[in-house]
């Protein structure tokens, strides 16, 4: 066998993901909300993109001098007209690298570094004052620059509220500089998660200096904060109210017994009856369990369903996208062939030909998208037909196989298409991935059961009990398979525990003492 150089001709099939593709799969995942804010970027990219004319605006609408500058060649009366546009286009050429270069081309991080940011306000050392109403004469504000936002007061968050009442507080340095630095180390739960010995180790304080900022810092409000532990929250609190008795805190010092309804170790160690240790354990469940949640906490985003499910007159159901969470763009085919002709290097060709195939290909992503959607939601509310119908427990067994075998498509794609997706339906708005639900035998070999209409078969048995006949999860084993679901004891107990449910022992004492304290 010799050894030398030598040319080969190989056919080969392989698979190329160009990073178009990549987008534009990765498109199919993205939420409602991500994905307007990716087409935000695009728009502000690519010239040759722009959004619909609104229902209420003419076309014909003239622009003002200075979008006609920004968004359109000049015209020139003077016959020059040429030169003044291709001007414009090496202009727009660098407004637009320039946009490009702050913006990342993966999907995570399409925004520049300081979108976001709010416009900084000049300081007084700028030379010039600054005044929100500079400009106004006797007619009012100046609409242009107007922003309602600058009028909403920010936030105040947990850490904010603690230094200020600091600053009032203490006038010593140094317990002034140990408290900001214990303000620091507080979660947003309002616990006080760091060991104190190491916090003193590394500020080179004394433990008593350290003891006194904390006490000081547990005397702030709200009543509980910087507490090391669940106990000493719930104690810092009831001191406040004078609630603090030895019975109080045996009762505090004993909190895993409370969680498992131990009420008659509890009254031995508490040395109080059923009703004073009734009273306390009301007294525990009116107080703040995590104090710092009251502050900087984040706007709750409502969810906006993309796919409507409605009842059709025939019994069927209808199946539409949510137009408002679709974006809208369109391809300026006309901007483009009037700027091309004013192209003066392959420099400012490429770059028109690069936005072209860009809008392009974003434009045909978007219907593709919506389309897959459709197409998924469909499927899935034809196969849950029964729970639309009559409810969670006739929930059918589904995965993404029979979804995407249905539909002609991948499993890959069907769940990507259902990441970060809603559906409103009669029953309520679920994620697209509720409809997905692993399958439970059936005992007499019939059809499987979903273990989400078991999981609320089991709740429901569990709150149709009574304190003289509690459940176990042998009981419920049995009960289910009488009524043909083949399930096991350790099954049983992983859904009673994922519903946050008490064992049958916990649920006993509970529903004893309810009965007693009534």
């Amino acid at each position: 066998m010799s050894l030398g150089p030598r040319l080969e001709f190989r056919q080969t099939q392989a698979l190329v993901m160009t990073p178009q593709l990549m987008q534009a799969i990765k498109l199919l995942q993205l939420s409602n909300l991500d994905l307007v804010a990716y087409v935000e970027a695009e728009l502000e990219r690519n010239p040759l993109l722009e959004r619909p004319a609104e229902p209420d605006q003419e076309p014909g609408a003239e622009q003002t001098g200075e979008q006609q500058h920004n968004d359109e060649p000049p015209d020139a009366p003077h016959g020059d007209g040429e030169a003044r546009a291709s001007d414009w286009l090496e202009e727009r050429l660098e407004s637009s690298q320039a946009i490009a270069d702050r913006l990342d081309t993966g999907l995570e991080n399409i925004f520049p570094d300081d979108a976001g940011r709010e416009n900084p306000t000049p300081s007084a050392g700028d030379g010039a004052a600054y005044s929100e109403w500079a400009g106004v004469g006797s007619g009012g504000r100046d609409d242009e620059g107007y922003n309602l936002e600058a009028f909403v007061p920010a936030e105040l968050t947990l850490a904010d509220h603690l230094e200020s009442q600091l600053a009032l507080a203490v006038t010593d340095p140094v317990l002034r500089l140990i408290g900001h630095h214990l303000i620091d180390l507080i979660d947003e739960a309002g616990y006080l998660t760091a060991d104190l010995g190491e916090v003193a180790e590394r500020l080179g304080a004394p433990s008593d200096a350290m003891d006194a900022a904390l006490a000081l810092i547990h005397s702030f409000d709200p009543p509980g904060i910087g507490a090391r532990s669940l106990a000493e929250c719930l104690a810092i609190q009831l001191k406040e109210r004078n609630r603090f008795d030895p019975a109080m805190a045996a009762l505090l010092n004993n909190l895993e017994l409370l969680a498992k309804r131990d009420f008659g170790h509890l009254r031995r160690l508490c040395g109080v009856d059923d009703e004073d240790l009734a009273e306390m354990v009301g007294e525990i469940r009116r107080l703040n369990p995590k104090p710092g949640l009251a502050f900087g906490s984040g706007h709750v985003q409502p969810v906006v369903p993309d796919v409507f499910v409605r009842g059709a007159p025939d019994g069927s159901w209808l199946v539409e996208l949510n137009s408002d969470t679709l974006p809208r763009v369109l391809v300026n085919q006309a901007y483009y062939s009037r700027v091309s002709k004013t192209a003066r290097n392959e420099r400012e060709k490429a770059f028109l030909t690069d936005c072209m195939q860009t809008a392009t290909w974003l434009t045909r992503s978007l219907d593709q998208r919506a389309r897959t959607i459709l197409k998924v939601a469909t499927e899935i509310t034809r196969q849950q037909d029964a729970f639309l119908t009559l409810g969670v427990q006739h929930l059918r067994p589904l995965n993404l196989r029979m979804v995407a075998d249905a539909i002609g498509m991948h499993e890959s794609t069907v769940s990507r298409v259902t990441s970060n997706k809603y559906m409103a339906t009669p029953r309520g708005i679920f994620e697209m991935k509720y409809f997905f639900s692993s399958s439970i035998a059936a005992a007499d070999g019939g059809a499987a059961h979903s273990a989400e209409s078991v999981r609320f078969r089991i709740k429901q048995m569990i709150d149709a009990e009574s304190p003289a006949d509690v459940l176990s999860d042998d009981t419920l084993v049995q009960r289910l398979r009488e009524a043909g679901i083949d399930i096991a004891r350790r099954t049983v107990a992983k859904y009673r525990e994922a519903m946050r449910i008490p064992s049958s022992v916990q649920r006993r004492r509970e529903k004893l003492a309810s009965l007693a304290g009534s």
